[in-house]
């Protein structure tokens, strides 16, 4: 395949050409062997294919890529290989062509000189602030195998907060899915057969009969108006979602759900500790601690309390004394970073109270998914049989009244 390139050699004069190679990264390579490097390049006239492929990775496949590419490069460099070589035998490795490509570009810049940190700063969709700014911190103190070892273990905390999350949602959905499917088979299909039998027998229908029957002659006349009002409500909501007066009204609803807004705080809470503990464990001042972690946060109710306790450390106080002013995080959770910021032991502190939300939230996960199934299932019961009744009711009629005839 023939790659079309524009690069810069050692004195920093640009150039541009095509190239033949069977990957990106093979005409990657090929460059810079020739002493040119590359600043863009792709497949003929088409888009970069370094941002096409980072698109398609998702958040789980990017945490696990993420989590996995650190943990291999601290057990290398711990044991003596150079960063360098660590990166091109992780990447001769990798099976995402997508995620070798990014490999092979942030190793090509460090081989130029440039940071580590500043090579993985040209992908900040595949690294995040939090673990550059680690990287970076490693590399000023010389640490750089523990801060791997960290950025590693958080994002497979991430990876697994996240997995216990959509594994413990996928059989209630899927209960849920099942249940429309059948009440649509039976509107759609089963009802109107039902219908025309009504009507050639003349027989007076309940209430809920005639309802389900206008109903279900709705759905098989309007249909593509429904549907198309469905598409259009979810886009819609989701667009008003996106804005910001949008955004503060649902974040703010889902904190003051009964039971989803307490798992919720609860997560965010967790989320906000883990990354204050690795970064603070890790050296990085706490006012850039606190920075980091409010871009990982992702509920604009706390985004705002974070900034409230970066306002009030750059002022001399303390985040004990900004997160025990708010609803939003726990007093026992507050009375500890107190105690953590009293003995100045807050790092490890906050490392352990991680852990152990963590291990809550799973626990709470479990044990809603526990009770969402049999209500699941018994509202499921509940609806196809009034349903059937609905359907059959007029029938007994018929047969009382035949009975009576008789």
């Amino acid at each position: 395949m023939k790659y079309a390139y524009e690069a810069c050699d050692a004195s920093g004069a640009g150039s541009s050409g095509s190239v033949d190679a069977a990957e990106v990264v093979d005409a990657i390579e090929t460059l810079r062997r020739q002493g040119l490097f590359v600043t863009d390049i792709r497949a003929g006239g088409e888009e970069r294919p370094h941002a096409v492929k980072r698109r398609r990775m998702g958040r789980s496949r990017q945490l696990k890529n993420l989590s996995m590419l650190m943990r291999q490069l601290y057990v290398l460099t711990s044991s003596g290989t150079q960063l360098v070589d660590a990166l091109r035998s992780l990447e001769r490795q990798s099976k995402d062509s997508a995620w070798r490509a990014v490999i092979a570009d942030v190793r090509g810049k460090v081989e130029q000189g440039s940071g580590f940190a500043a090579a993985m700063g040209d992908h900040p969709d595949c690294f995040d602030p939090v673990c550059r700014s680690l990287v970076a911190a490693g590399e000023t103190g010389g640490d750089m195998e523990k801060m791997l070892d960290r950025i590693a273990t958080l994002s497979r905390k991430q990876l697994q907060t996240r997995s216990a999350i959509v594994g413990a949602m996928i059989y209630p959905c899927l209960l849920v899915f099942v249940a429309v499917g059948v009440l649509m088979m039976m509107l759609l299909f089963v009802l109107p057969r039902f219908a025309g039998f009504f009507q050639s027998m003349d027989v007076p229908l309940p209430a809920t009969t005639k309802f389900l029957m206008a109903l279900s002659g709705m759905l098989q006349s309007y249909w593509w108006a429904m549907l198309g009002g469905l598409v259009a409500l979810v886009v819609g909501g989701k667009f008003w979602a996106a804005t910001e007066s949008g955004r503060e009204i649902v974040h703010r609803g889902v904190l003051r759900m009964p039971i989803a807004g307490r798992i919720v705080k609860s997560f965010e809470v967790a989320r906000i500790v883990r990354v204050l503990g690795v970064l603070v464990t890790g050296k990085v001042p706490l006012l850039e601690a606190l920075g980091l972690a409010r871009q990982t946060v992702g509920n604009v109710q706390y985004v705002r309390l974070v900034a409230a306790a970066e306002q009030a450390v750059t002022r001399g106080s303390t985040i004990s004394a900004v997160f025990g002013e708010s609803d939003l995080v726990s007093p026992s959770l507050v009375e500890a970073i107190r105690s953590g910021e009293q003995s100045g032991e807050m790092a490890g502190l906050l490392v352990n109270m991680a852990d152990f939300l963590d291990e809550d939230n799973e626990v709470i996960v479990r044990s809603l998914t526990s009770i969402l199934e049999p209500i699941i299932l018994i509202a499921l019961g509940l609806l196809v049989g009034f349903v059937a009744l609905s359907m059959f009711l007029p029938m007994f009629d018929l047969t009382s009244m035949t009975q009576r005839g008789g």
